[in-house]
């Protein structure tokens, strides 16, 4: 039986013309759209660590010119840049924990059967599509005193119902129904039964939870926007798209590198290195997103999976 199918495997199968027409028009087109994705980011990389005067000359194109940290020495001495990068570790690493909980126990509580659950689901779905709108939001939140706060930034966006949906069909597709019969008639309840069942066996939707929740925290910039005045509560993303605006904008260099400005060798030079800071910046704020990705890759595949399954 081995053997044949040893000899199965390898048998060679023609492609016709139409085959070869069709794997090579895929493949280029790929390549194309690989091409298209990648190049802007390695533009970004390039332009971060090369002389200003070849960045504005157009002279950067494939590889870094006139190699130079210019740009990223003028971002690293921006205090303010440290702080809010405090800030989003913190509003990350917390938001993300109270969110991964709020969703397993909201997910628990949903995959169980009780009166009324159609209704809630369907309450809960509809808050996908619709919502009070950002007026009453803001007004509600500034009526509890969450308003320029740290607490908003953490509770804000606390829960995503697709998370939740993801999770729900996770233990109830994952964690057995016998288990928790076998937990009742040993007198636990649904809280024990939460805490020492279902969050020890949900490792893999803990992990998925985690990436998503912490790449929308990490480049949640619009809340701190909205919501925070104090700038020594604001986010790292909202400091950058601060300092990205104004960048762009001709002679606005200087609310950036103002205060350095006798450091740089003058406002003329701050506003030189401006050019190739803005790239510093994008660097800065998206190399923690991407190596989260690539450690929790394994996991963001297994939670696309999760989501597809009906449950």
């Amino acid at each position: 039986m081995a053997k044949k199918v040893k000899e199965a495997k390898g048998i060679r199968i023609n492609e016709t013309r139409s085959d070869k027409v069709f794997n090579a028009v895929n493949l280029i087109f790929w390549i194309v759209v690989l091409f298209i994705t990648l190049y802007p980011l390695w533009l970004i990389i390039i332009a971060s660590v090369s002389d200003p005067d070849a960045v504005l000359a157009g002279k950067v194109v494939w590889w870094p010119k006139d190699f130079s940290t210019m740009g990223y020495e003028a971002v690293f001495e921006y205090r303010e840049l440290w702080l809010s990068y405090a800030n989003s570790v913190f509003y990350t690493v917390v938001g993300s924990v109270l969110s991964v909980f709020i969703t397993l126990a909201a997910a628990y509580a949903l995959s169980r059967a009780f009166s009324g659950k159609k209704l809630v689901n369907l309450l809960i779905t509809f808050t996908m599509f619709f919502s009070g709108g950002l007026i009453p939001i803001f007004l509600n939140a500034k009526s509890l005193g969450l308003y320029n706060t740290r607490t908003v930034m953490i509770i804000m966006n606390a829960v995503s119902v697709w998370n939740l949906m993801v999770a729900r069909t996770y233990i109830q597709s994952s964690i057995p129904n016998e288990l928790y019969e076998a937990a009742v008639m040993d007198g636990a309840n649904h809280f024990t039964y939460f805490f020492k069942c279902v969050l020890p066996l949900s490792g893999t939707i803990i992990a998925v939870l985690s990436v998503y929740y912490g790449v929308a925290r990490w480049n949640d910039y619009f809340t701190g926007l909205v919501f925070l005045s104090n700038r020594a509560y604001l986010p790292l993303q909202t400091i950058l798209r601060e300092i990205l605006a104004s960048l762009s904008i001709s002679g606005s260099s200087e609310t950036f590198f103002a205060a350095y400005a006798d450091n740089l060798g003058g406002l003329q030079e701050a506003m030189r290195k401006a050019e190739v800071a803005k790239y510093c910046c994008i660097v800065v704020s998206t190399v923690p997103a991407v190596v989260l990705y690539i450690f929790m890759q394994k996991y963001f595949v297994k939670g696309v999976m999760i989501g597809s399954l009906k449950g």
